[in-house]
């Protein structure tokens, strides 16, 4: 089941919730407005629901609350940031800017972050680059989890290395969002939190068997999620995930050798401009005939029509500015649980 509530008040609530437990305003603010975007956009796994997980992260200090990023290196086009374990949503609107900056100027622009925060939601950033013009590659990795095992083993070690590309078109960006696992820790924490089951076989329990339970990765000795591919093709999954942990790790000098115990995130993030290459009109035109080819293309019976990367998101987004956004009971109960210890109401529901 799912409510809908005012944009405004959700905005309020999270802020509030952030700033209470130390996160500056103005940093509060851009991560919430961040995260509402998330939801509107229909990814609820990202969006308000990370609060509950943020705000024990700034109680203890693991998420910092004041200062800025280091620069470890400029060399104009390729750079490499110390977030310090900064709120990852602030970090990234800053990285953003630099890199767009620097396309504008020489056509492309990359950077390799170490140590921030969990950045949320990479479509929701791909997507501020996209409405500009750009093309926009992000991916990210967390040198201290390990949740994924590698192919043909058994022992969890590796993040579900999201990544993330988004693009202009026509009348939205497109926003191809995966990662190198079957699935994400977010998913995974919303099955154990409602108490159901994938499924599909997405798990795999410490002796190796798939399985549907998520609770495997509670367990001693603990299962893991699958890659991409699962038990069959999983090698692809698991080569995914070496590149997302080379491009965000290994460039940035920092990662696994340092073995980091504080839920972080190192980044790779690339801009490209399109006027430097084969001019945005022609770009668009280009992406344009590919995306109405596909969804002109046949549909299986029952399950069409064919959707680009992005659609939804853009469906999604008009009924949340029509008729408010929508959360889903378990984000609800997770968000009136901490809302309550710090004194806070609530938003009302939205109501035909």
């Amino acid at each position: 089941m799912t409510q809908k509530f005012d944009r405004s008040e959700l905005f309020t609530l999270a802020s509030g919730l952030l700033a209470q437990s130390g996160l500056g305003k103005d940093k509060a603010d851009v991560v919430t407005e961040l995260l509402v975007q998330t939801d509107e956009m229909g990814v609820t796994t990202h969006g308000v629901s990370m609060v509950p997980y943020y705000l024990p992260e700034l109680a203890s200090g693991n998420m910092t609350s004041e200062g800025t990023h280091d620069v470890v290196s400029d060399n104009k086009v390729a750079m490499v940031w110390d977030g310090n374990y900064l709120p990852g949503h602030w970090i990234m609107t800053q990285a953003l800017e630099a890199c767009m900056a620097r396309a504008s100027d020489m056509g492309m622009a990359a950077m390799a972050i170490r140590r921030s925060h969990h950045i949320g939601c990479l479509s929701t950033l791909t997507r501020i680059a996209a409405q500009k013009g750009f093309v926009c590659y992000i991916a990210t990795s967390d040198p201290s989890g390990k949740w994924v095992a590698p192919f043909g083993g058994v022992e969890p070690l590796l993040t579900p290395n999201p990544w993330a590309v988004g693009y202009p078109g026509k009348d939205h960006p497109v926003l191809i969002d995966t990662c190198a696992s079957i699935t994400t820790v977010s998913k995974v924490r919303e099955h154990i939190n409602s108490g159901t089951e994938f499924a599909h076989p997405w798990m795999l329990d410490a002796e190796g068997n798939a399985t549907t339970d998520p609770n495997v990765v509670n367990a001693e000795p603990r299962g893991s999620i699958l890659p991409v591919g699962g038990v069959d093709h999983g090698h692809k999954g698991f080569a995914m995930g070496l590149m997302v942990e080379m491009l965000t790790q290994a460039l940035a000098a920092h990662g696994r050798v340092e073995a980091p115990t504080r839920w972080g995130a190192n980044v790779f993030l690339q801009v490209l401009d399109p006027e430097a290459f084969g001019g945005l009109e022609g770009f668009v035109a280009q992406v344009e005939h590919l995306n109405e080819a596909c969804r002109a293309s046949k549909a299986i019976p029952g399950r069409g029509p064919v959707r680009i990367p992005g659609d939804r998101a853009a469906k999604t987004g008009r009924a949340s500015a029509q008729g408010g956004v929508a959360l889903p009971d378990e984000v609800l109960t997770r968000l009136s649980a901490v809302a309550a210890e710090a004194g806070m109401a609530l938003p009302r529901p939205i109501t035909d």
